[in-house]
């Protein structure tokens, strides 16, 4: 099974960012028609959902949803044309950037012990992790 993958997030500047998070809760939110739904289906509360779209709609000058309030009895939230477009873009970004690193990734992955031989359970971390502490 392989479980090598690539993530991708594109930086903006300060504050600014695209990643896999984001585009996942945009389609979310494309399928259900709901930024609370989305959100629920990612496993996220509707605060934190919300501040995800607010975070892309202060990012770029259109916005990425169309909402009409209106709670249990109506109201709905659509995508914006230029949100269907930005998660287009990024997954043919990330699917660019995945066949550019395909050889290398696979280098890495031979590299790789094989689980249980010697490999520890340490938990994921990243630079950006580590550099917080």
């Amino acid at each position: 099974m392989n479980r090598t993958r690539l993530t991708l997030r594109v930086d903006f500047g300060a504050n600014r960012a695209l990643g896999p998070g984001k585009v996942r809760l945009l389609e979310a939110i494309r399928d259900t028609g709901s930024i609370s739904q989305g959100g629920r289906a990612l496993g996220m509360s509707y605060r934190r959902a919300w501040r995800l779209v607010d975070d892309l709609n202060r990012c770029f000058r259109e916005p990425v949803i169309n909402a009409q309030p209106g709670g249990a009895d109506g109201g709905g939230t659509t995508l914006t044309a230029f949100g269907l477009e930005l998660i287009r873009d990024y997954r043919a970004i990330e699917e660019a950037a995945a066949t550019a690193a395909e050889q290398r990734l696979n280098k890495l992955r031979q590299r790789l012990r094989v689980s249980g031989a010697g490999a520890s359970k340490m938990p994921k971390t990243s630079v950006r992790a580590l550099s917080r502490r």
